[in-house]
């Protein structure tokens, strides 16, 4: 079939609804809900046979439902309606939820039901639950409704609240008030829900140093407590500590409340730097256990003769100071006796490469936007020049741009079947990219496929990129059998009886290519040309970081997501 996405962006679920879809044999085309003359405009140009609604933020126009059959991708159970599905059932700590596809009618949320699939709620990050049940619902869903819609027998239930099995009810949108917490009285588990419930988007709004931030990315400290509710104790790795009545909170990301302009989100010690200077620093090291819940961005576990190095940053994005703290732990891994390393990135994401936000807010984004790639470049040096070791890169989440690349630097790959990969940067103001991807990706796909993906810039799924190379396997597991499979993997890989025979050969290839080629000249060439990115007239990557960061809507769809304008021009 040929199905048109009509969306706000092309967000995680978006993009993972892509690639199944197309896995599925069906033509997907995807126009930005700009104003409704565009989205008309799109389906006369496309003539969809379906409209599927993956993340609207208004209504579809009736223009276009009363025409074409419209599926809205709804979280939240059958019956549920309103802006603030996931939030309310977080907040009200339901254990069940669910996705709901719905046909879009005259009445928001209220259409004829086609799919719905339930999942159990736990107690994490929103954005956390939307990327993994959500989605994974979502699919489900969305795939149970196109087989309906193609079949000739099925018919959609009307939204009956008599029905006893119809649980869900309208809401109101959720509000601040709702959300705000009194640092006097709220036990540590009653903020960490409300922070929970608002993370992603927009935050939970509170007062610090008398101005007003939104508060992201929180954690339960198990050990430092403070005499005042509220008050900062400690600071750590970029997040900051505050004192509860029953214990203590960190928070990771804080954004400014701002009137009359955008803001966006910075680590928490970034955001206040002018006033934690008699903050002590209370450091962790990643090497030493754990004895109690933290927080930790960074941290390496050792079971038998394998390291397994963590790195769970805030939606992937990796700062110089960041990538040079891996660096440190991952050299510090590779002069251990362990024979394989696993870099496990974190259970969100991978990598996304380069941190825009930190590089938006510095003095000079062109000098920190060369820092960072430097950053990065180091790291996937070290990687990729290990010689005492067998490396494992194992995707629990997506990765885009240059976190892709920093997987490519290990021997092998394995991912989860749900990760989608992004991997390339024209995107983002037509930059070039570095990271040493220029060697990386045509070593696993070969030039002619690495120049194709580069180019499409097109969501890869698991199973596409095993079949062209650029991983090694996937397993339909979810995060915790798949870190079983990986210790099993890893463990079986370092007592291979062959193994003195991979690493020989693995450092023989790399010599190998060095003299081909040194790694010194690939980086050389990347980064010429990302100095014209950074440094040149085009400001075409500022540009484009402005409006990723600031969360600005899109003005247009890009052509090489809009199949039915790419039809028209060409």
């Amino acid at each position: 079939m040929k199905i048109l996405f009509l969306t706000h962006s092309f967000n995680s679920l978006a993009q993972r609804l892509f690639v199944e879809l197309t896995r599925h044999g069906h033509e997907i085309s995807i126009e930005f809900d700009i104003n409704d003359a565009v989205a008309i405009q799109a389906v006369e140009m496309y003539q969809p046979t379906i409209i599927i609604a993956p993340f609207l933020k208004r209504a579809i126009p009736e223009t276009i439902w009363r025409r074409q059959p419209c599926f809205i991708v709804h979280p939240g159970i059958i019956g549920d309606r309103g802006p603030s599905a996931l939030d309310w059932a977080m907040m009200h700590g339901y254990q069940q939820w669910g996705v709901t596809v719905l046909q879009a009618n005259g009445e928001m949320d209220a259409g004829d039901i086609w799919a719905s699939e339930l999942f159990p709620m736990q107690l994490m990050k929103k954005s956390s639950l939307y990327r993994h049940e959500v989605v994974q619902a979502a699919v489900q869903a969305v795939l149970t409704a196109v087989q309906h819609f193609q079949s000739e027998n099925f018919k959609p239930l009307p939204l009956d609240y008599t029905r006893p099995d119809v649980l869900g009810r309208l809401h109101h949108p959720i509000r601040q008030k709702d959300r705000a917490i009194n640092w006097w009285k709220d036990s540590t588990h009653t903020i960490l829900k409300k922070i929970y419930a608002a993370d992603g988007f927009p935050g939970v709004l509170d007062t610090l140093y008398r101005k007003p931030y939104y508060l992201f990315d929180a954690c339960v400290e198990g050990t430092l407590r403070g005499n005042t509710p509220g008050e900062i104790i400690a600071k750590r790795n970029g997040a900051i500590c505050r004192a509860t009545i029953d214990s203590a909170i960190w928070i990771g990301q804080l954004k400014r409340k701002m009137v009359g302009k955008s803001s966006y989100k910075l680590s928490a010690e970034l955001a206040l730097k002018d006033h934690l200077a008699k903050v002590p620093e209370v450091p962790l090291d990643p090497f030493s256990a754990c004895l109690g819940e933290t927080y930790r961005d960074i941290w390496y576990e050792r079971k038998h003769d394998v390291g397994y190095l963590h790195f769970a940053f805030y939606n992937g994005a990796m700062d110089a100071a960041q990538c040079e703290r891996l660096r440190k732990a991952y050299l510090a891994a590779a002069r251990s006796d362990v024979r394989v390393i696993v870099l496990m990135g974190g259970a969100d994401f991978w990598s996304n490469g380069i941190h825009l936000n930190h590089i938006e807010h510095a003095d000079s984004p062109a000098d920190e936007s060369w820092r960072n790639i430097n950053a990065m470049n180091d790291l996937v040096c070290a990687i990729l020049t290990t010689r005492s070791q067998l490396t494992i890169a194992a995707l629990q989440g997506n990765a885009g741009a240059g976190g892709v690349f920093l997987s490519l630097a290990a021997d092998y790959i394995y991912t989860r079947e749900s990760v989608i990969l992004n991997p390339h940067y024209k995107s983002m103001g037509n930059l070039y990219g570095s990271e040493y991807w220029t060697y990386l990706l045509p070593r696993r796909v070969g030039e002619i496929q690495a120049k194709t993906i580069t180019q499409k810039r097109l969501p890869i799924g698991a199973p596409e990129a095993r079949n062209l190379g650029l991983i090694d396997d996937c397993f339909a597991l979810n995060q915790a059998n798949f870190k079983k499979k990986i210790e099993q993997l890893a463990e079986a890989l370092a007592i291979n009886q062959d193994y003195s025979v991979l690493l020989e050969n693995k450092v023989c290839q790399r010599e190998k290519d060095e003299q081909k080629k040194p790694l010194a000249t690939y980086r050389a060439e990347e980064l010429s040309r990302m100095q014209l990115n950074f440094y040149g007239f085009d400001p075409s990557y500022h540009v484009a970081r402005y409006h990723f960061v600031h969360k600005i809507s899109h003005a247009w769809t890009p052509l090489y997501l809009a199949r039915h304008r790419r039809i028209r021009e060409s």
